[in-house]
């Protein structure tokens, strides 16, 4: 997805502005959930991201969405990982 039409897409569904999240090569974070509903855009780098039972893998250009409270993990690929996140 281009950049503009992700601020579009997360300003039509009632997300707030989106910031920058910046994650180091090769980092982890083991199972957790945040208290918001998450959308973000992969700006650069890998994110693999685990949730019931299963791994999936976002790239430049790709939009992932976790639902508030949902447990999952996630790792990065060898350059790390940039994307925009909105928050709702």
């Amino acid at each position: 997805m281009e950049h503009q039409a992700f601020i579009e897409l997360l300003q039509r569904e009632g997300f707030a502005a989106p910031v920058t999240v910046e994650r180091e090569p090769d980092g982890r974070l083991d199972a957790h959930a945040h208290p918001f509903e998450a959308k973000a855009l992969i700006l650069a780098g890998e994110i693999r991201i685990v949730t019931g039972g299963r791994e999936r893998r976002y790239g430049p250009g790709d939009v992932f969405h976790l639902q508030r409270d949902e447990p999952h993990a996630e790792s990065y690929g060898p350059q790390g990982v940039r994307y925009l996140s909105g928050r709702r």
